[in-house]
């Protein structure tokens, strides 16, 4: 794991060195994680514990989870050009993502109980850029962390980045960690 200074940590945050928890006078910094199913959100959010909470004791952390709606799958009709979704499907469909939900937020929360670092959790519906978007001005966070997952040019373009948009659109500072393997070659 690299080894990051206090002050780089602040700057990091958006935070002056040395500016204590919020940089104002009992004011703590909001840390807003977003995690997925990826080892690469669950690193961004161990760095995050290590290399911003711990040098800001007053920090507090939320683990955010994005879960697709269950509505937005439905099947379509052979030669009708139609979409018939039955109800039990769209039940099954949403207790599998709520299941999903609970176990990516058990495993991120996980890793704040091995750091003993406290922290709250929210699952939010939609699509993930705007669902993230929404959660931290909504929270009023003081910082986004998010893994990398090291998309190729290519890849990134086709599928668009999660992660580009959040820099661009985002009411907080955004701190994007890249995947363990990934941090050194370039």
């Amino acid at each position: 794991m690299e080894e990051v200074s206090a002050e780089a940590a602040a700057m990091a945050s958006g935070m002056a060195p040395g500016a204590g928890a919020g940089g104002a006078e009992g004011a703590t910094m909001k840390v807003v994680a977003a995690v997925d199913a990826s080892e690469e959100s669950l690193h961004a959010l161990s760095w995050a514990l290590d290399n911003v909470v711990r040098p800001h004791p007053g920090a507090s952390v939320v683990v955010v989870h994005v879960q697709h709606h269950a509505d937005h799958f439905a099947y379509p009709v052979a030669g009708h050009g139609l979409q018939y979704v039955p109800p039990t499907a769209v039940d099954s469909v949403r207790k599998t993502h709520e299941e999903n939900s609970r176990r990516v937020v058990s495993a991120a929360l996980d890793v704040c109980r091995q750091k003993q670092a406290s922290a709250t959790a929210a699952v939010v519906e939609g699509d993930a850029k705007e669902a993230i978007c929404r959660a931290v001005e909504d929270m009023h966070a003081d910082l986004l962390v998010l893994g990398s997952r090291g998309l190729g040019m290519i890849k990134r373009a086709l599928l668009g980045s999660v992660s580009d948009y959040l820099v661009h659109h985002a009411s907080c500072p955004v701190l994007i960690v890249k995947p363990p393997n990934k941090a050194h070659h370039k």
